[in-house]
Order: C-alpha cells, then sequence, then structure tokens
C-alpha cells in the first residue's frame, strides 16, 4: 500500500490525534438517525486504546448552512457506548480549552473535539503545504505526537484536518482507511466476469464510473438503472416521456449525449432496462419498453429487468455496487434495489461502493456483501483511477 499503519506506530503513552468521519444523518431533534460510520471506526478507536494511547478525536458533522450541521455533543455519546467507556466531549476544537482538555487525557483515554467545520478554514481546500499553516493545525500539532488519519470517506477533501496535520506530525493510516485502500485501489485482481450495476440519481457519478472501468478494461459488464438507466434508455432511442427526460437534464444537461457515446463504443457490455416502473394515483404501475413514454417520472426498474439483472450477479466473479436502481426510500419503489442488490451477494466477491448506495443496504436489510465502502466520494474517485489528497499526503 506505500503508506504507514498502526502497525508502524509506538502508541503505548503516545498522545494521539485521530481524523475520523462521523458526518452521520440526524433526526428532526439533531441527534443521530444512523450511527453505522461510528460503528466503522470503533476498531480503529479500541486498538489505539487498548495500546494505551490518549486520543484527540477529530470529525465534522454537515456543513455551514446545511440542516444537519451540529455539534458532535451525541456523537460523543453513542461513541462512549460502543466502545463501553465514557468518551469527553470538549466544545471546542483547538482552543486552549481544546489543548487542556487534551493534556489532561490519560493512558486509553479519548477526547472528542468540536466540529472542525465550526471554523471556517476547514470547509475550504488548500494544498497541504498550505493547509499546514491553518490555525487548527498550528494549535493542535504541538500537542499530540501522532497523528492517524482513518476518515476515508473525508479522504477525497483537501482541508486542514485532512492534509495539513500530516505535514506536521508522524501520520499513519488508520484501519478503516487501511482496509478501504485494500479494496478499492485493487479491483483489478477480482474475480472476473465483473459485472458494475450504477443507478441512483447521479447521473455525472456514474457517467465518470461506467467510462473509465470501460477504458480501463475492468469492467466486463455494466447494469444501469435509476436515473442513470433512465438517461443510457433515451440515448438507445426509446422516448421515455417528458417528466424523465426532465429529471435528467435538470441534474445534467448532456447526459444522453454522453450515454450515446458510451453505447456508440461499448454498446454490447451495458445493459439497459426493459421496464420501469411508475406512480399513478398513488400506486406504482409498471411500464415495459414499448408502453412508453409515459406522463410519470420512472422511478424503479420493473420486475423483468430486476430478474435480468439478478441472472447476470448469478455468475459473476465480482459484483460492485454504485448508486441504488430506484427510489428505494420509498417501499413501493423499493423493489429493484431489493431484487438487484440482494442478488449481488450471489457473486464470488461483492463491493459496495458506499453512500446512498451503503445507506439502501441498511434500509432495506441486505446483508451479506463482502466489502461495504465508508465513504461515496471517495470510493468514487478510486473507482475512476483518481488520487485522494489524504492518501497522498500521507505517501509523503
Amino acid at each position: 500500500m506505500g503508506i504507514p499503519t498502526l502497525d508502524d506506530l509506538a502508541v503505548d503513552g503516545t498522545t494521539v490525534g485521530v481524523r475520523v468521519d462521523i458526518n452521520s444523518p440526524l433526526d428532526e431533534d439533531g441527534r443521530l438517525a444512523d450511527d453505522a460510520r461510528l460503528h466503522a471506526h470503533v476498531g480503529t478507536l479500541q486498538e489505539l486504546l487498548d495500546r494505551g494511547g490518549k486520543l484527540a478525536v477529530l470529525a465534522h458533522q454537515g456543513r455551514p448552512g446545511g440542516d444537519e450541521f451540529a455539534t458532535l455533543e451525541d456523537h460523543a455519546r453513542r461513541l462512549g457506548e460502543l466502545l463501553d467507556q465514557p468518551i469527553e466531549y470538549c466544545d471546542a476544537t483547538f482552543s486552549a480549552e481544546a489543548r487542556d482538555a487534551i493534556a489532561d487525557l490519560d493512558h486509553g483515554e479519548a477526547v472528542l473535539l468540536e466540529n472542525t467545520r465550526f471554523y471556517s478554514e476547514e470547509y475550504m481546500e488548500f494544498p497541504p503545504a498550505e493547509a499546514a499553516e491553518t490555525f487548527l493545525v498550528d494549535r493542535l500539532a504541538p500537542v499530540v505526537d501522532a497523528f492517524v488519519n482513518d476518515a476515508f470517506a473525508a479522504a477525497h477533501r483537501s482541508q486542514p484536518s485532512i492534509v495539513g496535520l500530516p505535514m506536521r506530525v508522524d501520520s499513519y493510516a488508520g484501519r478503516v482507511m487501511e482496509r478501504e485502500l485494500d479494496v478499492l485501489s485493487n479491483i483489478e485482481d477480482t474475480p472476473r466476469p465483473r459485472v458494475y450495476a450504477l443507478g441512483g440519481a447521479k447521473i455525472a457519478d456514474a457517467f465518470d464510473v461506467a467510462e473509465s472501468v470501460l477504458e480501463r478494461g475492468l469492467a466486463d459488464e455494466i447494469l444501469t438503472s435509476g436515473m442513470t438507466g433512465n438517461a443510457f434508455l433515451a440515448a438507445s432511442g426509446v422516448d421515455i416521456g417528458q417528466p424523465s427526460m426532465d429529471a435528467i437534464t435538470d441534474r445534467d444537461a448532456t447526459a444522453v449525449e454522453q450515454a450515446e457515446a458510451l453505447l456508440d463504443e461499448y454498446g454490447e457490455k451495458i445493459h439497459v432496462p426493459e421496464d420501469v416502473a411508475v406512480e399513478r394515483d398513488g400506486e406504482r404501475v409498471e411500464v415495459g419498453i414499448d408502453g412508453l413514454p409515459v406522463d410519470a417520472p420512472a422511478l424503479d426498474v420493473g420486475e423483468n429487468t430486476a430478474a435480468a439483472y439478478a441472472d447476470v450477479f448469478e455468475t459473476a466473479g465480482t459484483a460492485i455496487l454504485n448508486g441504488p436502481p430506484g427510489v428505494f426510500e420509498e417501499e413501493q419503489f423499493a423493489h429493484g434495489t431489493r431484487e438487484i442488490f440482494g442478488a449481488a451477494t450471489s457473486a464470488e466477491y461483492s463491493i459496495v461502493g458506499g453512500g446512498d448506495t451503503a445507506a439502501s443496504l441498511r434500509q432495506l436489510g441486505i446483508e451479506g456483501f463482502d466489502h461495504v465502502s465508508t465513504g461515496g466520494g471517495a470510493a468514487l474517485r478510486l473507482l475512476t483511477g483518481g488520487e485522494l489528497p489524504a492518501v497522498e499526503v500521507l505517501r509523503e
């Protein structure tokens, strides 16, 4: 992997800054509604505590102006429950109060510092050398002996707590970071045939993945669904109806043209939906391709498409999922996601690309995957052959 890990860190008696990504959905009262990302980091934190570390934990929640921009007090409480020991919460990030809280730690104790994004420079991006000169880094670097970055889900960001601290302090990858890189950086070593299921409403992301994996010969077949599948349907010459077309062009005005180019070059590897599901009078109604166009947007793939895609996964060596096939949040349009993603577990090896894809699995209770990524944007960056600023600075 080429970067230092916890195996290289002498922990006992040291004060360790640990960047995690516990940015989570909140309920209407501002409390945690999903603690999956907290669970993911328990292994790294527990190992450091068991090895006698004093942990100053850094994290963010939401972004300025957003509904989920909140303190980390509830996160500290929940982390304490998961680790079966109290985790102190400090409502400051790098002030004298925060530094005193770090200095007061004993071996095997941890403090969760306040939301890093309460500090304006933390939601901006800088080259690492500039990030190293920010106030957050300048104040925290002298009070920690080492830095561990376990925040894979934020690894595509070039922010002070991600790339600045490694410029000032000996730094290491945590277990989440290590595991994600081991899996997502070595897709070419997974069993074939390699099948990618690309869906969801983030059409540009899906096209980036499709183009990258097809150009590099990583994909044997691509199953399109969701708004992405609708764009490929339109590109194949099907009149999908104005509501579905408007939904696509609102997201990406050139989506259909991009899909046409991919079909022209790689059409034999790209599957498009055979049928779709729409809502009429509050009910799910399925429409075959020969029944299009319709005056309602397609919200899921139909049963024929779900069955056909499930058959492809039956013989897959590797299944890679990125983007749900339908509006899984609504039960009547969760069928495609449940059937297709459920079938993907039958592949010899299966990978979930994080973000909305992982959220759909949790909501629908689908289990049995070999790797479920904690990061949507970071996973996408690796799947398309890009580099992650957090990883590059650890290499240096």
